[in-house]
């Protein structure tokens, strides 16, 4: 088994920070999606999407998408940390707010830094008004992580979840945005803190260097 990524992009960061939390260790691949390696025929041969990370089984098999692979791995590598939730409710608040933070934070964030900055210009058309509205959703979400951690200690309730890996990959993000998180997210800021002195986020980001 052998995980193809590249260490500094967000998608590959949740699932460095979800195996580091799960105490997974598998062999890692870099791959130079700057260089355009992502998308060249023989990576495509391995992944459906090509877009990394993908987790290549000892069959010859893989998986893309970083949840399906965190999905995968949860079950393969089975523990008492459960982080997609330990009963009914739970597995539905994470689901719930993983996608949340997904498709309103991460993916917009995604969207305004690939359009504005037009870096994959060479292999994807980039508009440059559809990233300052993007950008601009991602402002607008904000507030409410905000409102929602001031409710509770983590995004999914009263435990860290997979959603949390999600919302805080996705608050490092948008750095490159010019958008800070700073004294008027209170709420935000503490649990960005708390979540940066996790022995696993910790693990994770030395590993970055």
């Amino acid at each position: 088994m052998k995980l193809y990524e590249k260490g500094p992009a967000p998608s590959a960061q949740r699932v460095s920070l979800f195996m580091a939390e799960k105490g997974i260790v598998i062999p890692r691949v870099d791959v130079d999606i700057r260089g355009g390696e992502n998308i060249t025929d023989a990576f495509k041969e391995i992944s459906v999407n090509g877009r990394i990370p993908v987790l290549e089984l000892d069959d010859g098999s893989t998986l893309c998408e970083s949840i399906a692979i965190c999905r995968y791995l949860d079950a393969e590598f089975p523990t008492d940390h459960a982080l997609f939730g330990d009963c009914p409710l739970s597995i539905g608040q994470v689901e719930m707010w993983n996608r949340i933070a997904e498709f309103q934070g991460l993916f917009s964030a995604f969207q305004a830094f690939r359009n504005i900055t037009s870096i994959y210009d060479d292999r994807e058309r980039c508009v440059e008004a559809w990233g300052v509205e993007s950008k601009q959703r991602v402002i607008e979400f904000l507030p409410v992580l905000e409102k929602r951690l001031a409710e509770t200690p983590y995004l999914a309730g009263e435990r860290f979840s997979v959603a949390d890996i999600t919302a805080y990959v996705m608050c490092g993000f948008i750095k490159n945005l010019g958008i800070h998180i700073d004294e008027s997210l209170p709420s935000l800021v503490t649990w960005q803190q708390k979540l940066s002195q996790r022995p696993a986020f910790i693990e994770a980001s030395a590993a970055l260097g």
